[in-house]
Protein backbone atom coordinates (compact mmCIF):
# COMPACT_ATOMS: atom_id res chain seq x y z
CA UNK A 1 0.00 0.00 0.00
CA UNK A 2 1.26 3.54 -0.72
CA UNK A 3 1.11 6.51 1.43
CA UNK A 4 -1.45 8.18 -0.41
CA UNK A 5 -3.46 4.90 -0.05
CA UNK A 6 -2.81 4.41 3.89
CA UNK A 7 -3.64 7.84 4.40
CA UNK A 8 -7.03 7.38 2.78
CA UNK A 9 -8.00 4.01 4.55
CA UNK A 10 -6.77 5.84 8.04
CA UNK A 11 -8.95 9.32 6.64
CA UNK A 12 -11.85 6.98 5.67
CA UNK A 13 -11.82 4.65 8.69
CA UNK A 14 -14.03 6.91 11.02
CA UNK A 15 -16.34 7.49 8.47
CA UNK A 16 -17.03 3.87 7.50
CA UNK A 17 -16.98 3.24 11.44
CA UNK A 18 -20.33 6.09 11.88
CA UNK A 19 -22.92 3.79 9.68
CA UNK A 20 -21.34 0.53 10.91
CA UNK A 21 -21.92 1.65 14.33
CA UNK A 22 -25.76 2.32 13.68
CA UNK A 23 -26.25 -0.84 12.04
CA UNK A 24 -24.97 -0.82 8.27
CA UNK A 25 -23.31 -3.94 7.28
CA UNK A 26 -20.02 -2.56 5.53
CA UNK A 27 -19.58 -4.44 2.36
CA UNK A 28 -15.90 -4.56 1.42
CA UNK A 29 -15.02 -6.67 -1.19
CA UNK A 30 -16.92 -7.82 -4.79
CA UNK A 31 -17.78 -11.34 -3.13
CA UNK A 32 -19.55 -9.19 -0.11
CA UNK A 33 -21.80 -7.55 -2.55
CA UNK A 34 -22.57 -10.59 -4.60
CA UNK A 35 -23.42 -13.02 -1.59
CA UNK A 36 -25.57 -10.33 0.13
CA UNK A 37 -27.44 -9.38 -3.11
CA UNK A 38 -27.39 -13.16 -4.64
CA UNK A 39 -29.10 -14.34 -1.11
CA UNK A 40 -31.27 -11.22 -0.36
CA UNK A 41 -34.80 -12.46 -0.35
CA UNK A 42 -36.82 -11.12 -3.30
CA UNK A 43 -39.66 -9.32 -0.85
CA UNK A 44 -37.02 -8.22 1.63
CA UNK A 45 -35.68 -4.42 1.27
CA UNK A 46 -31.90 -3.09 1.58
CA UNK A 47 -30.77 0.43 2.17
CA UNK A 48 -27.84 0.84 0.37
CA UNK A 49 -25.36 3.97 1.00
CA UNK A 50 -22.37 4.45 -1.10
CA UNK A 51 -19.89 5.93 1.37
CA UNK A 52 -17.63 8.47 0.53
CA UNK A 53 -15.07 11.10 1.92
CA UNK A 54 -15.91 13.93 0.40
CA UNK A 55 -17.78 17.02 2.24
CA UNK A 56 -21.58 16.21 1.07
CA UNK A 57 -20.78 12.61 2.95
CA UNK A 58 -19.90 13.81 6.00
CA UNK A 59 -22.25 16.81 6.52
CA UNK A 60 -25.13 15.63 4.91
CA UNK A 61 -25.21 11.65 3.16
CA UNK A 62 -24.56 9.41 6.30
CA UNK A 63 -26.24 11.84 8.99
CA UNK A 64 -29.42 11.69 6.78
CA UNK A 65 -28.92 7.98 6.21
CA UNK A 66 -28.53 7.66 9.79
CA UNK A 67 -31.76 9.48 11.30
CA UNK A 68 -34.22 7.89 8.63
CA UNK A 69 -33.03 4.79 9.29
CA UNK A 70 -33.24 4.42 13.15
CA UNK A 71 -36.60 7.04 13.18
CA UNK A 72 -38.70 6.53 10.26
CA UNK A 73 -41.88 4.40 11.17
CA UNK A 74 -41.08 2.38 8.32
CA UNK A 75 -37.49 0.55 8.06
CA UNK A 76 -35.95 -1.58 5.36
CA UNK A 77 -35.01 -4.96 6.23
CA UNK A 78 -31.57 -4.92 5.33
CA UNK A 79 -29.11 -1.81 5.60
CA UNK A 80 -25.72 -1.95 3.66
CA UNK A 81 -22.89 0.23 2.79
CA UNK A 82 -20.17 0.18 0.45
CA UNK A 83 -17.22 2.61 0.62
CA UNK A 84 -16.55 4.75 -2.76
CA UNK A 85 -12.62 4.91 -3.33
CA UNK A 86 -11.68 2.72 -0.50
CA UNK A 87 -13.37 -0.75 -1.39
CA UNK A 88 -13.50 -0.23 -5.00
CA UNK A 89 -14.40 -3.60 -6.67
CA UNK A 90 -17.03 -3.80 -3.96
CA UNK A 91 -18.61 -0.54 -5.12
CA UNK A 92 -18.49 -1.42 -8.68
CA UNK A 93 -20.13 -4.81 -8.27
CA UNK A 94 -23.00 -2.60 -6.23
CA UNK A 95 -23.26 -0.35 -9.06
CA UNK A 96 -23.76 -3.03 -11.45
CA UNK A 97 -26.81 -3.84 -9.08
CA UNK A 98 -27.82 -0.24 -9.33
CA UNK A 99 -27.21 0.27 -12.99
CA UNK A 100 -27.03 4.03 -12.47
CA UNK A 101 -24.60 6.57 -13.42
CA UNK A 102 -21.91 6.08 -10.81
CA UNK A 103 -22.27 9.15 -7.90
CA UNK A 104 -20.68 8.86 -4.16
CA UNK A 105 -22.32 9.51 -2.22
CA UNK A 106 -25.42 8.30 -2.72
CA UNK A 107 -28.28 6.01 -1.18
CA UNK A 108 -30.45 3.08 -3.29
CA UNK A 109 -33.21 1.03 -1.81
CA UNK A 110 -33.78 -2.30 -2.97
CA UNK A 111 -36.32 -4.98 -2.79
CA UNK A 112 -34.87 -8.19 -3.23
CA UNK A 113 -32.60 -7.68 -6.45
CA UNK A 114 -34.93 -4.67 -7.85
CA UNK A 115 -33.44 -1.48 -7.78
CA UNK A 116 -37.25 0.52 -6.57
CA UNK A 117 -35.51 3.97 -5.49
CA UNK A 118 -31.96 5.30 -6.25
CA UNK A 119 -30.68 9.22 -4.75
CA UNK A 120 -27.75 10.48 -6.68
CA UNK A 121 -25.18 12.38 -5.21
CA UNK A 122 -26.42 15.81 -7.21
CA UNK A 123 -29.79 14.96 -4.79
CA UNK A 124 -27.82 15.36 -1.81
CA UNK A 125 -24.80 17.77 -2.42
CA UNK A 126 -25.70 21.29 -1.23
CA UNK A 127 -28.82 20.52 -0.31
CA UNK A 128 -30.76 21.18 3.59
CA UNK A 129 -30.44 17.58 5.51
CA UNK A 130 -34.56 17.86 6.15
CA UNK A 131 -35.07 17.72 2.55
CA UNK A 132 -32.32 14.52 2.04
CA UNK A 133 -34.12 13.02 5.07
CA UNK A 134 -37.15 14.05 3.61
CA UNK A 135 -36.52 12.35 0.50
CA UNK A 136 -35.25 9.34 2.05
CA UNK A 137 -38.22 8.91 4.41
CA UNK A 138 -40.83 8.81 1.45
CA UNK A 139 -38.67 6.13 -0.55
CA UNK A 140 -39.09 4.16 2.84
CA UNK A 141 -42.99 4.93 3.24
CA UNK A 142 -43.45 3.61 -0.22
CA UNK A 143 -41.58 0.49 -0.41
CA UNK A 144 -40.96 -0.87 3.51
CA UNK A 145 -43.16 -2.17 5.62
Amino acid sequence: MNPYEAYMKEIAKPMREELVQNNFKSLETKEDVSTYMNHVGEDETTFVVINSTCGCAAGLARPAAVTVAEQNDKKPDHKVTVFAGQDKEATEEMRNFIQQVPSSPSFALFKGQNLVHFIPREHIEGRDIQDICMDIKEAFDTHCS
